[in-house]
């Protein structure tokens, strides 16, 4: 259709470009789900990610993560989960990643026989295997459900995109000039699909000085900050170049990694 919004679940027309709209699970009740993207590899997606669940369960809430990120899954290791994923005839189960159960998981990593296993699969299989995550994993019950992408504008953010209803996306981004112009594209993205930008989180931001606590800014004044503010973003969060987390994500310890940064925006998007 020529005047396509690409949003089909608003659209009643019966074209060859339907996409077909995705459900959880019917054992499944999910308040909210927020797609974690960003349109470069490198700059912490996962780690994000992985904090807005950690932060998200220290405040009470019952959150999983759908680890996205099909060819190369990093959060199972960063939450310290070697177990594989089980299921019954309903479906598979997410994995509990702390003693309260206040954070699921379901990775690619946790069906492989061998973690080290390579998946070689084409964009299209990627895709489809996000969706049947989502579709057939049974979350429980959950204030909300974060998705990891993989990085970039392509097929499989396009997929999910259109076809999983989002209550909204969190970029993910670093300083540098360069990435500020693939940020844009991404926020440039998200609203040709009508799809919310609820937050923009900038990594490597600062670095505190060990002495004097200072705040300095190795890559000069923020470029995700500005963007923030010229698109209407709300929500602007900067995190620290931190080797301690560097050292806890290897440990599988990263729900030990204590930050404040999420507290008022997890607040925000789950209330």
């Amino acid at each position: 259709m020529p005047d396509c919004n690409h949003d089909c679940s608003s659209c009643n027309e019966n074209c060859s470009d339907r996409i077909q709209i995705f459900k959880y699970n019917e054992f499944s009740s999910v308040r909210k789900t927020f797609a974690i993207v960003s349109g470069k590899g490198g700059v912490g997606k996962s780690l994000v990610t992985s904090l807005l669940a950690s932060t998200s369960s220290k405040l009470g809430y019952k959150v999983a993560i759908l680890d996205g990120d099909i060819l190369g899954p990093s959060i199972p290791k960063m939450f310290g989960i070697k177990e594989k994923a089980y299921g019954d005839e309903t479906g598979k189960y997410i994995t509990m990643a702390n003693a309260d159960g206040n954070i699921g998981i379901i990775s690619s990593a946790m069906l492989l026989e061998n973690e080290s296993d390579p998946i070689v699969w084409r964009g299209t299989l990627v895709s489809n295997f996000i969706l049947q995550l989502y579709s057939n994993v049974i979350f429980d019950k959950r204030d909300a459900v974060f998705i990891d992408l993989p990085p970039g504008t392509g097929d499989i953010p396009l997929t999910v995109f259109q076809s999983i209803p989002l209550d909204g996306i969190i970029i993910v981004t670093s300083p540098q000039d360069l990435v500020s112009t693939i940020v844009e594209k991404a926020i440039k993205m998200a609203n040709m699909m009508n799809i919310p930008i609820v937050g923009i989180v900038e990594n490597y931001a600062y670095i505190k000085c060990p002495k004097c606590d200072e705040k300095i800014e190795l890559f000069g004044k923020s470029k995700a900050q500005e963007k923030a503010k010229q698109y209407g973003i709300k929500h602007y969060i900067s995190l620290p170049l931190d080797s301690n987390i560097a050292t806890l994500c290897d440990k599988g310890k990263i729900f030990d990694y204590n930050i404040d940064s999420f507290d008022d925006f997890i607040k925000e998007i789950l209330k």
